[in-house]
């Protein structure tokens, strides 16, 4: 007998969740593993939706560049601007040897889908590697991300599936609502703050304040940036790779999109604290 798709996605978080949160939690090169898989992943799954466009992005460079924005973010191997530099010229020498339809639309794709999800991977490594006078800081703020994300992401969907009467952007979602979207910024400001209480206590409420805001706002602009990306492609999910949930770039898009911003606060606002 089958599992309904309720029961399934309820299975796949409870098997993933804690591998999810202990790979934060540890950080290193387990969660080093896990972002590279993440990001590699997504790669692929935002390369297969650009060839519905008729679009041949260098699949083969634009994995090996996403991976290496990835792993330079934590064994520093070089600049990160002679990093971008590289990949720049190998996508063009790539597209220089090849006929292949439209070269800009395939470099173009290419370059979206390396720096969309190659540098925003990135930022995630660069969170964790944050705080070097406690390393467990940047971990926890990770499991704070992921647990703000999801109570935007589920109240966002039960009170816009209850209320809802006002579409954001119909084009894009025709099933997201404003009064969604403000339940999903009011529950994940409000997470963070409580979280601050409960394991955060090396930022400050206005720390907690505002990463909320920004889960909550810039969050919610990743689900919907992925929602024009599939409608374009014409696709329900980024792949079915994870049964009940879609892909991963479904599962991840508000955190890619998400954790830059972190990152620049913390960098700007909390760094000298340190």
């Amino acid at each position: 007998m089958s599992l309904g798709n309720t029961s399934t996605r309820i299975l796949v978080s409870v098997i993933f969740i804690p591998l999810i949160i202990l790979s934060s939690y540890f950080g290193g090169l387990f969660f080093l593993t896990f972002i590279s898989a993440v990001g590699l992943t997504a790669y692929y799954e935002f390369d297969s939706m650009a060839k519905n466009k008729n679009s041949f992005s260098a699949t083969f460079v634009g994995l090996l560049s996403v991976l290496s924005l990835i792993t330079d973010a934590y064994f520093n191997f070089v600049e990160v601007s002679m990093l971008v530099y590289i990949i720049v010229i190998s996508i063009f020498l790539f597209e220089l040897f090849r006929n292949k339809n439209s070269a800009i639309l395939n470099i173009g794709a290419t370059l979206l889908g390396v720096f969309y999800i190659g540098l925003f991977s990135r930022s995630i490594i660069e969170i964790r590697e944050f705080f070097k006078s406690d390393y467990l800081n940047g971990g926890l703020i990770i499991i704070a991300l992921l647990i703000s994300i999801w109570l935007c992401d589920s109240a966002a969907f039960f009170v816009g599936s209850a209320i809802g009467k006002h579409k954001m952007f119909p084009r894009v979602s025709p099933k997201k609502s404003w009064e969604g979207a403000i339940a999903g910024f009011a529950f994940s400001v409000g997470g963070m703050v409580i979280m601050r209480m409960l394991f955060l206590q090396f930022l400050s409420f206005y720390d907690a304040l505002i990463i909320g805001v920004l889960v909550g706002i810039i969050g919610q602009m990743g689900d919907l940036t992925e929602s024009l990306l599939k409608r374009d492609a014409g696709v329900k999910d980024s792949s079915n790779l994870i049964p009940g949930h879609g892909g991963i770039f479904d599962r991840f898009d508000s955190l890619l999109l998400s954790a830059p911003a972190v990152l620049l606060y913390l960098s700007f606002f909390v760094k000298h604290r340190f």
